[in-house]
Protein backbone atom coordinates (compact mmCIF):
# COMPACT_ATOMS: atom_id res chain seq x y z
CA UNK A 1 0.00 0.00 0.00
CA UNK A 2 2.97 2.37 0.63
CA UNK A 3 4.67 1.73 -2.40
CA UNK A 4 0.79 2.47 -4.76
CA UNK A 5 0.71 5.64 -2.81
CA UNK A 6 3.62 6.93 -3.41
CA UNK A 7 3.42 5.89 -6.89
CA UNK A 8 0.39 7.84 -7.29
CA UNK A 9 1.88 11.07 -5.61
CA UNK A 10 4.88 10.82 -8.10
CA UNK A 11 2.67 10.78 -10.86
CA UNK A 12 0.60 13.32 -9.60
CA UNK A 13 3.79 15.87 -9.60
CA UNK A 14 4.66 14.18 -13.33
CA UNK A 15 1.33 15.75 -14.64
CA UNK A 16 1.53 19.07 -12.64
CA UNK A 17 5.02 19.85 -14.24
CA UNK A 18 4.12 18.24 -17.48
CA UNK A 19 1.29 20.43 -18.17
CA UNK A 20 3.34 23.72 -17.27
CA UNK A 21 6.55 24.45 -19.26
CA UNK A 22 9.94 25.96 -17.57
CA UNK A 23 8.62 29.20 -18.94
CA UNK A 24 4.79 28.87 -16.97
CA UNK A 25 6.66 28.11 -13.59
CA UNK A 26 9.29 31.21 -14.23
CA UNK A 27 6.58 33.51 -14.98
CA UNK A 28 4.62 32.23 -12.03
CA UNK A 29 7.20 32.63 -9.48
CA UNK A 30 8.09 36.08 -10.73
CA UNK A 31 4.32 37.15 -10.70
CA UNK A 32 4.06 36.12 -6.82
CA UNK A 33 7.45 37.70 -5.85
CA UNK A 34 6.05 40.67 -7.42
CA UNK A 35 2.79 40.44 -6.12
CA UNK A 36 4.31 39.72 -2.74
CA UNK A 37 6.81 42.79 -3.07
CA UNK A 38 4.17 45.29 -4.16
CA UNK A 39 2.43 44.65 -1.67
CA UNK A 40 4.82 44.46 1.10
CA UNK A 41 5.96 48.29 -0.03
CA UNK A 42 2.83 49.94 0.00
CA UNK A 43 2.07 48.67 3.20
CA UNK A 44 5.46 50.16 4.95
CA UNK A 45 4.50 53.26 2.77
CA UNK A 46 1.11 53.44 4.42
CA UNK A 47 2.21 52.12 8.19
CA UNK A 48 5.61 54.30 8.04
CA UNK A 49 3.27 57.96 7.10
CA UNK A 50 0.80 56.65 9.62
CA UNK A 51 3.07 57.05 12.38
CA UNK A 52 4.73 60.38 11.44
CA UNK A 53 1.37 62.40 10.55
CA UNK A 54 -0.87 60.21 12.29
CA UNK A 55 -2.84 63.73 14.50
CA UNK A 56 -6.13 64.00 16.39
CA UNK A 57 -6.84 65.94 13.41
CA UNK A 58 -7.00 63.27 10.80
CA UNK A 59 -10.32 61.78 10.05
CA UNK A 60 -11.36 58.57 12.07
CA UNK A 61 -11.71 56.07 8.83
CA UNK A 62 -8.37 57.56 7.74
CA UNK A 63 -6.29 57.16 10.79
CA UNK A 64 -8.11 53.38 11.31
CA UNK A 65 -6.47 52.52 7.69
CA UNK A 66 -3.20 53.57 8.67
CA UNK A 67 -3.54 51.79 11.70
CA UNK A 68 -4.88 48.65 10.29
CA UNK A 69 -2.12 48.87 7.23
CA UNK A 70 0.50 48.20 9.55
CA UNK A 71 -1.19 44.97 11.13
CA UNK A 72 -1.22 43.09 7.84
CA UNK A 73 0.41 39.64 8.23
CA UNK A 74 3.07 38.16 5.79
CA UNK A 75 0.83 35.25 5.53
CA UNK A 76 -1.60 37.11 4.39
CA UNK A 77 1.19 38.85 1.19
CA UNK A 78 1.99 34.98 0.81
CA UNK A 79 -1.82 33.90 0.24
CA UNK A 80 -2.40 36.97 -2.36
CA UNK A 81 1.31 35.97 -4.43
CA UNK A 82 0.44 32.38 -4.17
CA UNK A 83 -3.00 33.03 -5.84
CA UNK A 84 -1.85 35.47 -8.41
CA UNK A 85 1.36 33.14 -9.29
CA UNK A 86 -1.53 29.90 -9.85
CA UNK A 87 -3.84 31.72 -12.45
CA UNK A 88 -0.62 31.55 -14.47
CA UNK A 89 -0.43 28.13 -14.27
CA UNK A 90 -2.65 25.13 -15.69
CA UNK A 91 -2.91 22.81 -12.09
CA UNK A 92 -5.09 19.93 -12.12
CA UNK A 93 -8.86 20.80 -10.07
CA UNK A 94 -7.73 18.54 -7.13
CA UNK A 95 -4.32 20.75 -6.67
CA UNK A 96 -6.30 23.97 -8.13
CA UNK A 97 -8.91 23.10 -5.06
CA UNK A 98 -6.19 23.13 -2.66
CA UNK A 99 -3.98 26.46 -3.62
CA UNK A 100 -7.90 28.10 -3.26
CA UNK A 101 -8.94 26.71 0.24
CA UNK A 102 -5.10 27.89 1.39
CA UNK A 103 -6.06 31.15 -0.12
CA UNK A 104 -9.26 31.35 1.35
CA UNK A 105 -8.17 30.28 5.09
CA UNK A 106 -5.55 32.72 5.30
CA UNK A 107 -7.48 35.44 3.68
CA UNK A 108 -10.20 35.12 6.18
CA UNK A 109 -7.61 34.73 8.99
CA UNK A 110 -6.17 37.82 8.49
CA UNK A 111 -9.87 39.69 7.97
CA UNK A 112 -10.69 38.42 11.49
CA UNK A 113 -7.59 39.66 12.77
CA UNK A 114 -8.52 42.88 11.29
CA UNK A 115 -11.80 43.26 12.26
CA UNK A 116 -10.31 42.70 15.88
CA UNK A 117 -8.02 45.27 15.38
CA UNK A 118 -10.67 47.40 14.00
CA UNK A 119 -13.10 47.08 17.07
CA UNK A 120 -10.59 47.86 19.25
CA UNK A 121 -8.98 51.13 17.68
CA UNK A 122 -12.85 52.31 17.90
CA UNK A 123 -13.31 51.45 21.21
CA UNK A 124 -9.57 52.84 22.24
CA UNK A 125 -10.38 56.66 20.72
CA UNK A 126 -14.21 56.65 22.13
CA UNK A 127 -11.93 56.19 25.31
CA UNK A 128 -9.71 58.82 24.92
CA UNK A 129 -12.56 60.87 23.39
CA UNK A 130 -14.41 60.87 26.73
CA UNK A 131 -11.82 61.36 28.92
CA UNK A 132 -11.41 59.99 32.48
CA UNK A 133 -14.58 57.73 31.97
CA UNK A 134 -14.31 55.05 34.82
CA UNK A 135 -17.63 53.97 33.52
CA UNK A 136 -16.66 53.28 29.56
CA UNK A 137 -13.55 51.81 30.45
CA UNK A 138 -14.80 49.15 33.06
CA UNK A 139 -16.86 48.07 30.07
CA UNK A 140 -14.27 47.88 27.25
CA UNK A 141 -13.09 44.56 28.22
CA UNK A 142 -16.48 43.57 27.98
CA UNK A 143 -17.39 44.72 25.23
CA UNK A 144 -13.96 43.55 23.12
CA UNK A 145 -14.70 40.23 24.42
CA UNK A 146 -17.88 39.82 22.71
CA UNK A 147 -17.11 41.61 19.76
CA UNK A 148 -13.95 38.90 19.28
CA UNK A 149 -16.63 35.76 19.68
CA UNK A 150 -19.17 37.27 17.41
CA UNK A 151 -15.97 38.02 14.84
CA UNK A 152 -14.23 34.74 14.53
CA UNK A 153 -18.23 32.79 15.44
CA UNK A 154 -18.62 34.00 11.36
CA UNK A 155 -15.29 33.73 10.08
CA UNK A 156 -15.08 29.94 11.13
CA UNK A 157 -18.87 29.10 9.48
CA UNK A 158 -17.76 31.09 6.70
CA UNK A 159 -14.60 28.58 6.45
CA UNK A 160 -16.88 25.39 6.97
CA UNK A 161 -19.39 27.06 4.70
CA UNK A 162 -16.69 26.92 1.76
CA UNK A 163 -15.09 23.42 2.27
CA UNK A 164 -18.37 21.61 2.06
CA UNK A 165 -19.73 21.31 5.50
CA UNK A 166 -23.95 21.94 5.73
CA UNK A 167 -24.08 24.74 8.17
CA UNK A 168 -27.72 24.50 8.56
CA UNK A 169 -27.74 21.17 10.20
CA UNK A 170 -24.31 22.04 12.27
CA UNK A 171 -26.09 24.74 13.88
CA UNK A 172 -29.03 22.46 14.82
CA UNK A 173 -26.93 20.36 16.02
CA UNK A 174 -25.26 23.21 18.05
CA UNK A 175 -28.46 24.41 18.75
CA UNK A 176 -28.81 21.59 20.85
CA UNK A 177 -25.77 20.47 22.16
CA UNK A 178 -25.73 24.50 23.55
CA UNK A 179 -29.04 23.61 25.61
CA UNK A 180 -26.36 20.93 27.85
CA UNK A 181 -23.38 23.08 27.57
CA UNK A 182 -25.21 26.15 28.57
CA UNK A 183 -27.25 24.08 31.70
CA UNK A 184 -23.15 22.47 32.05
CA UNK A 185 -21.65 25.86 32.56
CA UNK A 186 -24.98 27.80 34.10
CA UNK A 187 -22.63 29.55 36.45
CA UNK A 188 -19.79 31.15 34.10
CA UNK A 189 -22.91 32.52 31.54
CA UNK A 190 -24.45 33.68 34.68
CA UNK A 191 -21.73 35.62 35.56
CA UNK A 192 -20.39 36.44 31.90
CA UNK A 193 -24.49 38.40 31.56
CA UNK A 194 -24.23 40.00 34.71
CA UNK A 195 -21.06 40.97 33.81
CA UNK A 196 -22.75 42.58 30.21
CA UNK A 197 -25.57 43.93 32.44
CA UNK A 198 -23.14 45.68 34.76
CA UNK A 199 -21.61 47.53 31.36
CA UNK A 200 -25.06 48.57 30.14
CA UNK A 201 -26.77 49.57 33.27
CA UNK A 202 -23.26 50.72 35.15
CA UNK A 203 -24.74 50.83 38.48
CA UNK A 204 -20.83 51.54 39.49
CA UNK A 205 -17.71 52.15 37.57
CA UNK A 206 -13.86 51.71 38.93
CA UNK A 207 -13.02 53.83 41.91
CA UNK A 208 -16.53 53.72 43.91
CA UNK A 209 -16.78 52.79 46.98
CA UNK A 210 -19.16 50.04 47.48
CA UNK A 211 -20.89 48.12 50.31
CA UNK A 212 -22.21 44.84 49.64
CA UNK A 213 -23.96 42.69 52.19
CA UNK A 214 -20.62 42.42 54.68
CA UNK A 215 -18.24 43.42 52.27
CA UNK A 216 -17.58 47.37 51.98
CA UNK A 217 -13.86 48.45 49.65
CA UNK A 218 -12.91 50.14 46.13
CA UNK A 219 -14.01 48.83 42.90
CA UNK A 220 -10.35 48.41 41.54
CA UNK A 221 -11.02 45.91 38.23
CA UNK A 222 -14.38 44.86 36.31
CA UNK A 223 -14.29 42.04 34.60
CA UNK A 224 -15.76 39.20 32.24
CA UNK A 225 -16.69 36.87 35.52
CA UNK A 226 -15.67 38.84 38.31
CA UNK A 227 -15.62 42.05 39.93
CA UNK A 228 -12.48 43.28 42.34
CA UNK A 229 -12.64 45.39 45.28
CA UNK A 230 -9.79 46.97 47.35
CA UNK A 231 -10.57 46.69 50.98
CA UNK A 232 -9.78 49.56 53.42
CA UNK A 233 -7.70 46.61 55.66
CA UNK A 234 -5.42 46.51 52.22
CA UNK A 235 -6.73 42.73 51.01
CA UNK A 236 -8.39 42.28 47.45
CA UNK A 237 -11.80 41.35 47.96
CA UNK A 238 -13.09 39.29 44.52
CA UNK A 239 -16.95 38.86 43.69
CA UNK A 240 -18.51 36.99 40.93
CA UNK A 241 -20.75 39.28 38.84
CA UNK A 242 -23.99 37.22 39.13
CA UNK A 243 -23.86 37.55 43.12
CA UNK A 244 -23.09 41.36 43.45
CA UNK A 245 -26.37 41.92 41.25
CA UNK A 246 -28.06 39.98 43.83
CA UNK A 247 -26.83 41.82 46.11
CA UNK A 248 -27.87 45.34 47.63
CA UNK A 249 -25.74 47.42 46.71
CA UNK A 250 -24.25 50.87 48.27
CA UNK A 251 -22.87 53.30 46.09
CA UNK A 252 -20.88 56.12 47.85
CA UNK A 253 -19.51 57.22 45.02
CA UNK A 254 -22.99 58.36 43.69
CA UNK A 255 -24.27 60.16 47.13
CA UNK A 256 -24.36 63.92 46.43
CA UNK A 257 -24.85 64.31 50.28
CA UNK A 258 -23.50 62.22 53.48
CA UNK A 259 -25.68 62.53 56.40
CA UNK A 260 -23.81 62.64 60.26
CA UNK A 261 -26.14 62.16 63.08
CA UNK A 262 -24.88 63.05 66.57
CA UNK A 263 -26.07 62.49 69.99
CA UNK A 264 -24.43 65.28 72.62
CA UNK A 265 -25.59 64.32 76.73
CA UNK A 266 -25.74 67.43 78.46
CA UNK A 267 -25.72 67.48 82.57
CA UNK A 268 -28.94 68.79 84.37
CA UNK A 269 -27.26 71.14 86.25
CA UNK A 270 -26.63 73.29 83.42
CA UNK A 271 -28.31 76.64 83.83
CA UNK A 272 -31.50 77.10 81.19
CA UNK A 273 -30.05 80.33 79.24
CA UNK A 274 -26.83 78.01 78.51
CA UNK A 275 -29.28 75.28 77.67
CA UNK A 276 -31.21 77.38 74.95
CA UNK A 277 -28.27 78.76 73.51
CA UNK A 278 -26.73 75.16 72.76
CA UNK A 279 -28.90 75.01 69.52
CA UNK A 280 -28.09 78.05 67.63
CA UNK A 281 -24.55 78.14 68.89
CA UNK A 282 -23.96 74.60 67.06
CA UNK A 283 -25.62 75.42 64.50
CA UNK A 284 -23.08 78.46 63.89
CA UNK A 285 -20.24 75.94 64.20
CA UNK A 286 -21.39 73.34 61.75
CA UNK A 287 -22.05 76.25 59.19
CA UNK A 288 -18.51 77.54 59.64
CA UNK A 289 -17.41 74.10 57.62
CA UNK A 290 -17.48 75.01 53.85
CA UNK A 291 -18.21 71.30 52.94
CA UNK A 292 -21.46 70.87 55.18
CA UNK A 293 -24.93 71.50 55.24
CA UNK A 294 -26.51 72.02 58.77
CA UNK A 295 -30.09 70.41 59.05
CA UNK A 296 -31.01 70.53 62.83
CA UNK A 297 -29.91 70.60 66.04
CA UNK A 298 -32.52 70.38 69.11
CA UNK A 299 -33.09 69.10 72.60
CA UNK A 300 -34.61 65.63 71.77
CA UNK A 301 -34.96 63.66 74.90
CA UNK A 302 -34.64 64.04 78.65
CA UNK A 303 -32.91 61.03 79.44
CA UNK A 304 -32.33 59.09 82.73
CA UNK A 305 -29.36 61.31 83.52
CA UNK A 306 -28.94 63.70 80.74
CA UNK A 307 -30.28 65.99 78.13
CA UNK A 308 -29.48 64.85 74.95
CA UNK A 309 -29.42 66.99 71.95
CA UNK A 310 -29.44 65.42 68.40
CA UNK A 311 -27.44 67.17 65.91
CA UNK A 312 -27.75 66.39 62.24
CA UNK A 313 -25.90 67.82 59.38
CA UNK A 314 -24.35 66.61 56.26
CA UNK A 315 -21.39 66.47 54.01
CA UNK A 316 -21.70 67.46 50.32
CA UNK A 317 -19.74 66.22 47.84
CA UNK A 318 -18.33 63.38 49.66
CA UNK A 319 -16.45 61.94 46.88
CA UNK A 320 -14.05 64.82 47.18
CA UNK A 321 -14.37 65.57 50.91
CA UNK A 322 -13.57 63.64 53.68
CA UNK A 323 -16.55 62.65 56.31
CA UNK A 324 -13.81 62.07 59.16
CA UNK A 325 -12.21 65.23 58.48
CA UNK A 326 -15.50 67.15 58.89
CA UNK A 327 -16.99 65.17 61.75
CA UNK A 328 -13.52 66.19 63.67
CA UNK A 329 -13.40 69.37 62.84
CA UNK A 330 -17.14 70.36 63.95
CA UNK A 331 -16.61 68.00 67.03
CA UNK A 332 -13.17 70.13 68.22
CA UNK A 333 -15.44 73.19 67.67
CA UNK A 334 -17.87 72.03 69.77
CA UNK A 335 -15.51 70.99 72.82
CA UNK A 336 -14.22 74.51 72.47
CA UNK A 337 -17.30 76.33 72.50
CA UNK A 338 -18.55 74.49 75.17
CA UNK A 339 -15.43 74.55 77.74
CA UNK A 340 -15.34 78.39 76.89
CA UNK A 341 -19.20 78.30 78.37
CA UNK A 342 -19.06 75.93 80.97
CA UNK A 343 -21.46 73.10 79.86
CA UNK A 344 -20.71 70.20 81.19
CA UNK A 345 -20.52 67.41 79.10
CA UNK A 346 -22.26 63.89 80.93
CA UNK A 347 -21.06 60.13 81.08
CA UNK A 348 -23.62 57.55 79.65
CA UNK A 349 -25.02 55.38 82.86
CA UNK A 350 -22.69 52.42 83.83
CA UNK A 351 -23.03 49.52 85.81
CA UNK A 352 -20.61 48.10 88.22
CA UNK A 353 -20.98 44.15 89.28
CA UNK A 354 -18.89 43.09 92.33
CA UNK A 355 -18.06 38.85 92.60
CA UNK A 356 -18.01 37.89 96.19
CA UNK A 357 -16.58 34.96 97.86
CA UNK A 358 -19.01 31.88 98.66
CA UNK A 359 -22.34 31.16 97.24
CA UNK A 360 -23.13 32.82 94.19
CA UNK A 361 -24.79 35.92 94.86
CA UNK A 362 -25.97 38.90 92.54
CA UNK A 363 -25.62 42.30 93.88
CA UNK A 364 -27.84 45.56 92.22
CA UNK A 365 -26.12 47.14 89.74
CA UNK A 366 -24.92 50.56 91.10
CA UNK A 367 -25.25 53.59 88.69
CA UNK A 368 -22.27 56.15 88.96
CA UNK A 369 -23.96 59.67 89.58
CA UNK A 370 -23.48 61.64 86.59
CA UNK A 371 -22.33 64.55 88.19
CA UNK A 372 -18.83 62.61 89.01
CA UNK A 373 -18.21 63.47 85.76
CA UNK A 374 -15.13 65.80 84.36
CA UNK A 375 -16.36 68.60 82.34
CA UNK A 376 -13.88 67.66 79.83
CA UNK A 377 -15.23 64.42 78.40
CA UNK A 378 -15.84 64.98 74.38
CA UNK A 379 -19.61 64.47 73.37
CA UNK A 380 -20.76 60.59 73.05
CA UNK A 381 -21.98 59.32 69.24
CA UNK A 382 -24.78 57.29 69.65
CA UNK A 383 -25.90 56.54 65.97
CA UNK A 384 -23.14 54.70 64.04
CA UNK A 385 -21.23 56.76 61.99
CA UNK A 386 -22.06 56.04 58.13
CA UNK A 387 -19.44 54.51 55.52
CA UNK A 388 -17.84 57.10 53.42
Amino acid sequence: MVTDYVTHKIDSLREIFSSNSLTDWLIAGAVGVAVWTVLWIVIRLVSSHYKKYATPQLGKPVRMLGYLAGNIKQFFLFAMALDAAESFLNLPDKIDRYVAITVMILTLLQIGLLAGLAVRFYLETKARERGPDQVFAGSLDIIKFIAWMVIWSLLTLLVLGNLGVNITALLAGLGVGGVAVALALRNILGDLFASLSIALDKPFMVGDRLELDAYVGKVEHIGIKTTRLRSDSGEQIILSNEEILRSRVRNFARAEEQRVLTTIRVHYETPTELLQSIPKLIEGIVREQPNARFDHCHLKTLGDTALLFELVYFLQQPAIHSLFGLQQAVNFRILEEFRRLGVDVAYEAQHIVRSLPGPATEVPAIEAPATEAPASKPPSTEAPLPQH
